[in-house]
């Protein structure tokens, strides 16, 4: 029995397991991770880590002392498969059965896999884990030197970017007529596949796989449907995630793309919370819409959202998104959500790689990307906040702050 429950050692459940310390919470804690590991970052695996720049102790969220003071235990290296609401229990793949208070799932999501021939070649990566990350460190260490990207979203993108820096030749293929087509507009889109073709990736667009081929077990190419086939001794996927929700649905949990939560994070279910990559929620900054958001900054902020409903000092989560993603020398921060943009400006000249796209929606600002551009980033917050309307060729002029027009 723990008083407290929480399912997943990743971001949020470890902000979680923080944050109701932080609040008083003087009840048992028990955080259960299919990893061996204590609970770290996941950005880096995609950047700093994967690029030798950051060991992984320099990436664990707390060290193993910091758990053991604040009482938070874990069980690692097991996974729940089974929730019964009635009885308030979860019951892991070695078969325990532990008896809750409150439950948190803060499970995050599996990589989406490839589904065509060859999809289970050695040599085939996702990048979700640190053991993903190590194996594909482990071969690039072991002399592989072409390697094929598959997806040109965020994790695409940054894994192109620091095998470039190994000397890898790559070629990164999207399906879309662009990169980062889903999370930002033509002009970021333009910018990053011109950057790095100018770093020598062979980034093709309008691509479309047909087959992985190997030998031996191993990847040796991808073929695509016009029949060209390219060579790889490393093939990466980075096709998205699907949330990690199976258990929490079978139980009941209502959910569909993720578990359906409200402002306090609250499932369906009673005493139980979701939080993070797998929780669907209704967002003020995408208008209202019900989405998941994946980021460190989600949840991390719906942890501690959930950490106040549980010692009874409940505030409803509605947190300014942000995200960031390193490439080459270049920092890009985004805060707020694009999603349903009609329309942006640019406002300073993507050539000098620093820059930031301003999103609009019906005239409101509603989601800046900055490149290389910190002071617009955090003085864009407020007129995200804000729902600020200002002029097109006033959030243009660089010679004028943004926040004097907030």
């Amino acid at each position: 029995m723990a008083d407290v429950v929480i399912v997943g050692a990743g971001h949020g459940g470890a902000q979680a397991a923080i944050a109701l310390r932080q609040n008083g919470f003087a009840g048992s804690i028990r955080v259960i991770g299919r990893e061996p590991e204590l609970p770290y970052e996941r950005p880096p695996l995609s950047k700093e880590y994967l690029a030798r720049d950051k060991s992984f102790e320099r990436i664990t969220i707390r060290p193993a002392s910091f758990w053991a003071d604040k009482a938070i235990e874990f069980s690692l290296g097991c996974e729940v498969v089974s929730v019964d609401p009635e009885a308030q229990t979860v019951t892991t793949d070695s078969g325990e059965t532990l008896a809750y208070g409150s439950l948190v799932w803060a499970t995050g999501g599996d990589p989406r896999r490839l589904t065509l021939d060859g999809h289970d070649l050695a040599g085939v990566h996702a990048v979700r884990t640190r053991a993903d990350a190590d194996r594909l460190m482990a071969e690039l260490d072991a002399g592989a030197r072409r390697a094929v990207v598959i997806g040109g979203g965020y994790i695409g993108l940054e894994a192109a970017a620091v095998l470039t820096k190994f000397g890898v030749h790559v070629t990164l293929l999207e399906a879309l007529p662009r990169v980062l087509a889903r999370v930002a507009g033509e002009a970021l889109s333009a910018f990053y596949e011109a950057e790095h073709r100018a770093h020598g990736v062979d980034l093709r667009t309008n691509v479309a796989v047909a087959a992985l081929e190997g030998a031996d077990g191993k990847v040796t190419g991808v073929r695509l449907v016009d029949g060209e086939v390219l060579p790889a001794e490393i093939v990466i996927v980075g096709i998205g995630i699907i949330p990690a929700t199976a258990p929490l649905i079978a139980a009941g949990a209502k959910g569909g793309n993720g578990i359906e939560v409200d402002d306090l994070c609250r499932t369906s279910l009673p005493n139980v919370y979701a939080i993070g990559d797998c929780a669907a929620h209704a967002n003020s900054y995408a208008d209202g819409a019900t989405i998941r958001l994946e980021s460190v900054q989600n949840a991390n902020d719906q942890g501690t959202c959930v950490a106040r409903a549980i010692t009874g000092h409940p505030v409803p989560y509605k947190a300014v998104p942000w995200f960031w993603s390193n490439q080459y020398d270049l920092r890009l921060q985004t805060v707020g959500l694009s999603i349903g943009h009609d329309a942006t400006v640019t406002r300073g000249d993507p050539a000098t790689r620093s820059f930031s796209v301003i999103y609009l929606r019906h005239g409101r600002v509603i989601a800046l990307d900055c490149v290389n551009a910190v002071k617009d980033y955090v003085q864009g917050k407020k007129l995200v906040e804000t729902g600020a309307s200002i002029a097109p060729e006033q959030l243009a002029d660089t010679t004028v702050l943004l926040k004097e027009m907030a």
